[in-house]
């Protein structure tokens, strides 16, 4: 099975784009901005709670710990929000009409909530209207990862961020496209 597409900067516009003209899209914009901005797994995004992020005075908090329950290997772990991933949240909130802090952070029509699944059929459908072939639910968090390897950020700091238990896991995420390879030999 092949790795999920990793999406440049140009390929995620062109997403939130096509957002923004369909419904729920402040919803959908936070969602998907999770998994690039913050590297969160889809199950992990599925299974927030609007107390997950939210600190006690309503402001976004720059930490979201994740509980054993919520992640993939059933180990806590904490997601780091920039401060744009904490505007996308605080301005999605503004239109979230449930107040009640322990209900899901993404609502359905049911308002039960999305599961992993589901949210992953969603991503899968939204990136092929887009065109983007290859890109799936992981093309958020392998983009996520591949871009701060890019930017030099060490591979224990990304295997941190990632939520993984081993380097080789963290490594197999990162994508070398051949203009990088080109590049990297004229160092020598």
């Amino acid at each position: 099975m092949s790795q999920a597409r990793v999406l440049n900067p140009q390929e995620l516009r062109r997403v939130l784009d096509h957002v923004a003209t369909r419904r729920h899209s402040a919803r959908n914009r936070a969602m998907l901005l999770l998994t690039h901005y913050a590297g969160m797994r889809v199950g992990e995004v599925a299974a927030l709670r609007i107390n997950d992020v939210l600190n006690s005075d309503n402001t976004i908090k720059d930490e979201v710990r994740l509980m054993p329950e919520q992640t993939k290997g059933k180990h806590a772990r904490t997601v780091y929000l920039n401060e744009r991933m904490r505007k996308e949240i605080s301005q999605y909130l503004r239109v979230l009409r449930i107040r009640d802090a322990s209900k899901p952070l993404f609502y359905t029509q049911k308002q039960a909530g999305f599961s992993a699944n589901s949210l992953a059929q969603y991503f899968f459908y939204l990136y092929r209207n887009v065109g983007l072939d290859g890109a799936s639910s992981h093309s958020g968090r392998r983009s996520f990862l591949t871009g701060l390897a890019n930017k030099g950020t060490a591979i224990h700091i990304l295997k941190s961020l990632a939520g993984h238990r081993n380097i080789s896991t963290t490594a197999s995420y990162l994508y070398s496209s051949p203009t990088q390879l080109k590049a990297a030999v004229e160092l020598v």
